[in-house]
């Protein structure tokens, strides 16, 4: 289930650091959480579904590491990243 392209460059230019940015950190953890977000929605109807349940969960072990890299990077991004995407913690 990949994302569609138009969605997939809006959410790129909402989160993007400069003007030719595509894949930091901010990018990459946004992406993330439309894919998780549209592969839970699946999970729902889909309840034996385990090759896809794999995937949601190396998504979002990827985008905890990704958090804890821009956490260790710089706090106030990781905080305003947070609170755009609506991420708890």
């Amino acid at each position: 289930m990949a994302l569609e392209k138009e969605r997939k460059t809006h959410i790129i230019e909402e989160n993007r650091v400069h003007g030719e940015d595509t894949g930091s950190p901010e990018v990459q953890v946004a992406l993330l959480t439309e894919r998780i977000t549209q592969l839970t929605e699946h999970l729902r109807k889909h309840k034996k579904d385990f090759h896809s349940r794999r995937g949601l969960i190396k998504m979002v072990g990827q985008r905890r590491r990704l958090l804890n890299y821009l956490t260790n990077l710089d706090i106030e991004r990781y905080r305003s990243l947070c609170q755009k995407l609506g991420l708890r913690r």
